[in-house]
């Protein structure tokens, strides 16, 4: 189970939209904040970090374009959907 911010102060290392399961898992672990996604996403679903990672602040609008994780150098972004 990842860690969550306040039960251990290590930052998390899964990421989905802040209502819980969201269109799109972003593993920290893997990411190096290169910025690729926030920068391609055509919805701008993404906003970054104080480090620099993606975070999914706008879930819905999501299309599953697919653009995020066919581009993610570090394949730390998958899509949820089935």
């Amino acid at each position: 189970m990842p860690d969550t911010p306040g039960e251990s102060g290590q930052q998390t290392t899964e990421s989905t939209s802040s209502s819980g399961a969201g269109p799109l898992t972003i593993y920290f672990h893997w990411c190096k904040a290169c910025g690729i996604c926030i920068s391609f996403c055509p919805n701008q679903v993404f906003t970054s970090d104080r480090d620099g990672k993606p975070v999914i602040s706008y879930p819905d609008k999501c299309t599953q374009c697919a653009i995020c994780w066919l581009h993610c150098p570090d394949m730390a972004i998958v899509s949820n959907e089935k």
